[in-house]
């Protein structure tokens, strides 16, 4: 699997989701952040709009829970029409069962981790797992800066998915830009998770393949 670029809709225009998701045609994923104001302190999408957003748009949804009880709500996203659903383990009870029900449901799952918690404990989960998202800045609020600190925490990650042979995608999420996707991509990951970066440009789907250029060439 080659470089996969994910902007993220929170930097959007949520008042015309529909008009903005059509200006990133050369997205491969549209990420939508499901935050509860628990979990994290930001409130907005639930899986009404999740549904809604998968009606007018042909790019997959690449959900990403930032609430609290994934292992209740987590699933009610997959049946509103998400391609692949990420649950924090931090806000998981049960995250092998979770990830299983999601899959069964015909989604791809992920497992997101903060920044300050560490990859290794969860070693053994990696094969019930289609993705991995390291936040490289704390969830809740777009625009935030890069966490340089978490660029080792990729690099063991990677490590841990070829020690065991698998597929599975490796994502990153907070502060990517054309400043930083290389230090990433050179780290290991795949898969790039754009928001500000994206949506404040002038043409947001030439930022895309800018950012997809950007982290081919490391």
């Amino acid at each position: 699997m080659g470089v996969q670029i994910t902007p993220s809709i929170l930097n959007a225009d949520f008042a015309s989701l529909g008009e903005e998701v059509a200006r990133i045609p050369s997205a491969d994923w549209v990420h939508v952040d499901v935050m509860d104001n628990h979990f994290v302190p930001n409130l907005t999408f639930g899986p009404s709009m999740v549904e809604a957003l998968a009606r007018s748009t042909h790019v997959p949804l690449d959900v990403h829970l930032m609430i609290e009880d994934c292992d209740r709500h987590a699933p009610a996203y997959v049946e509103a029409g998400a391609g692949s659903v990420t649950f924090h383990v931090e806000a998981t009870r049960a995250p092998v069962r979770l990830a299983r029900e999601i899959r069964a449901k015909g989604a791809r799952a992920s497992m997101a981790l903060r920044p300050a918690t560490p990859v290794e404990p969860y070693e053994d989960l990696l094969p019930e797992l289609d993705m991995l998202l390291l936040m490289t800045v704390e969830p809740g609020f777009g625009g935030q800066k890069f966490l340089d600190m978490v660029l080792p925490k990729i690099r063991r990650a990677r490590d841990l998915v070829r020690k065991h042979g698998l597929e599975t995608w490796l994502q990153v999420d907070g502060g990517v830009s054309l400043e930083t996707i290389e230090r990433c991509a050179e780290a290991g990951a795949d898969v790039f998770v754009a928001g500000s970066a994206v949506y404040s440009a002038d043409d947001p789907d030439e930022m895309v393949r800018a950012l997809r250029a950007r982290a081919d060439t490391a």
